[in-house]
């Protein structure tokens, strides 16, 4: 039953590919843009690197899982993920999502499909993750925007911190109340024999029937994501999300913020996401915007266009990990949220700032 069905992903992915490199091929004669050096930049190292990340999350969440290593891999988080009745598996996901989120994601995936959590756990999971997310990304965008835009940088850094902070401690509360305690294993999730726990499954041969296990995940999940990834790739290169980015930053800005100033900041953002802070810092230091107000510019530059940033970067992922529907369900969610508390923390700023 397994080959059989290991054959069928495998016959199913070669199909997607082959229908893949013909939309990329019409992508190609359509776009004059779709060079070879474009393509190996911009498709096949970022795809073949997400593909690496996630085999690596199912791969260790395997190991994990099997070792009885996942108590001391969610050491750390515990006592909040014990709050929220996310359990050690979910903790342990969150751990990893400070070095990679695809392999957090492939990790829960992994935990999901083997019933040892349910839905509801991933879905929240996934949401808190957005918290290493934040500072994974931290240390390259901190050294970019803080020269270009000083003391209204470091605010904006304080107020996208607190509106992750904010969302982050509402989800722990809301699984502290909706969701069901998971049960504790008698032993607490310890393991006695945790040094020689390879060597133990070697001899079991756990780890050969690992091995194929992810051979099968991992083609049963690149069957969505390889399509999914080169149509947003192409769709990308021919401009629909820079047209779509410039539409939406027009319309918030000349019915919501009528200001030309701002205006120019949201559409810096919706053009490239370092030209948005660049922009705000130059009219800052020519005295066109106070600190104030280019902290706001900021922070609505950053709710237009990070939807669509999303949508772009972060759609193939999803969609290819979890499925089409419930990665479009878990992105929806996360930017809904995410757009909600920045909208807090930017009206509390507003007026006591």
């Amino acid at each position: 039953m397994g080959r059989r069905k290991n054959k069928h992903n495998l016959s199913t992915l070669l199909a997607v590919m082959v229908l893949s490199c013909i939309f990329l091929i019409c992508g190609i004669m359509m776009s004059p843009d779709l060079t070879i050096d474009h393509l190996a930049r911009k498709l096949l190292w970022p795809l073949g690197r997400l593909m690496l990340f996630i085999g690596i999350g199912l791969f260790a969440g395997q190991i994990i899982e099997a070792s009885g290593w996942t108590g001391k891999l969610a050491f750390f988080a515990r006592p909040l993920f014990r709050y929220g009745h996310l359990g050690d598996r979910c903790s342990a996901a969150f751990t990893t999502a400070f070095l990679s989120g695809a392999a957090a994601n492939a990790m829960l995936l992994d935990f999901y499909k083997d019933s040892h959590i349910s839905k509801h756990q991933l879905f929240l999971t996934n949401l808190v993750n957005q918290l290493p997310a934040y500072f994974l990304h931290l240390p390259t965008t901190f050294f970019i925007v803080i020269p270009l835009t000083g003391w209204a940088g470091g605010l904006y850094f304080i107020l996208t911190l607190g509106a992750t902070l904010l969302r982050t401690m509402g989800f722990f509360i809301y699984g502290h109340f909706k969701v069901p305690l998971p049960e504790v294993p008698k032993d607490g999730g310890k393991n006695k024999d945790d040094e020689s726990a390879l060597k133990r499954l070697e001899k079991k041969g756990v780890l050969k029937g690992i091995v194929r296990k992810l051979l099968s995940r991992l083609t049963g999940i690149g069957v969505f994501v390889i399509p999914i990834y080169v149509f947003i790739y192409v769709i990308n290169a021919m401009g629909f999300f820079p047209v779509a980015q410039a539409c939406l930053a027009r319309f918030v800005t000349t019915t919501v913020v009528p200001i030309e100033s701002l205006s120019m900041v949201v559409l810096s953002f919706a053009a490239e996401f370092t030209s948005g802070f660049a922009a705000a810092g130059a009219l800052m230091d020519a005295g066109v915007l106070t600190v104030k107000q280019t902290v706001m510019a900021l922070l609505i530059g950053n709710i237009v266009a990070f939807p669509i940033r999303a949508l772009r970067h972060q759609l193939p992922r999803y969609m290819g990990i979890f499925s089409p529907r419930m990665g479009l369900q878990i992105l929806l969610l996360g930017q809904g949220f995410r757009i909600l508390s920045l909208i807090i923390v930017g009206v509390i700023y507003f007026y006591i700032g």
